[in-house]
């Protein structure tokens, strides 16, 4: 009879310390280096948008409409990398020259815990990144976007799994490689990520390249950025089912490796 009024006090403190833990990094973000935090999460994607979506159709390399495919990919890859990076590098950090994360676990939190409360604030991060390419993407394309015909439910859907699927595989790069080799497994993560998950062209299209179609359908990625186009324009993309299956799936497997490799290496 006296195990519930003990175990609600238990997870209420619970509660209580992952929300402080989850305060601390956002004031952090906002007080100390929310520059830093923009032109980190910004600036590559803005001039994808510039070069490709602006440069390009004015020199005649690329149809005037060809912005419209671009942006949904632009903001994919905005939201997944943002949250990527947030994870992985400051987990290599505190791992292995700050020790902060040594803090982190003596709070009254269960270890996976503290991985989750990395997931939340790193896609967090990434949904602020996402959200602020809308406008630039306005300002920066010739023609504007078109949103009438957007569906917003579906945008916020695909926004909150592709940010912490984003995050997972973060978590799953911070945990998995060694500080001296996390430069290498960035350049070799990063630019298949980056090429292969139709950011810069729908799926649909490469149906003459059948063999790189059905890679791009290994990269998570690939399916935020189908969401996206799905969400927000009428440009031909993967079905929905398989999309929602490719993000499913993507959160699980990412995620639940992340978990297992967050405590692992917190307990050695």
């Amino acid at each position: 009879m006296s195990a519930a009024p003990t175990t609600m006090p238990m997870r209420a403190s619970v509660a209580r310390t992952f929300l402080a833990l989850c305060g601390r990094d956002l004031w952090v973000t906002v007080r100390h280096d929310p520059v830093a935090f923009l032109a980190q999460a910004l600036l590559q994607p803005v001039f994808f948008l510039f070069v490709f979506g602006r440069v390009l159709p004015d020199i005649g390399a690329a149809r005037g409409a060809y912005g419209t495919q671009l942006l949904p990919g632009v903001l994919a890859l905005t939201l997944v990398l943002t949250a990527l990076q947030n994870t992985a590098l400051p987990l290599v950090i505190e791992f292995s020259f700050t020790k902060e994360i040594e803090d982190r676990l003596l709070a009254p939190l269960p270890v996976w815990m503290v991985g989750v409360q990395k997931l939340v604030i790193a896609a967090l991060r990434g949904l602020v990144a996402a959200v602020l390419i809308l406008p630039l993407g306005a300002l920066i394309l010739p023609s504007g976007i078109d949103l009438a015909g957007a569906s917003w439910p579906g945008f916020a859907a695909v926004l909150l799994v592709g940010a912490v699927a984003g995050a997972a595989v973060g978590l799953v790069l911070g945990t998995a490689v060694p500080p001296n080799r996390i430069n290498v497994a960035f350049a070799l993560v990063l630019t298949p990520l980056i090429f292969t998950g139709a950011t810069f062209y729908p799926w649909a299209a490469l149906g003459s390249l059948r063999w790189f179609q059905i890679v791009t359908l290994l990269n998570p990625l690939t399916y935020v950025s189908e969401g996206m186009r799905g969400a927000l324009t009428a440009v031909p993309h993967l079905a929905t089912g398989w999309m929602a299956l490719g993000l499913a799936g993507s959160l699980a497997l990412f995620g639940l490796l992340g978990l297992w490799g967050f405590e692992r290496r917190a307990v050695d």
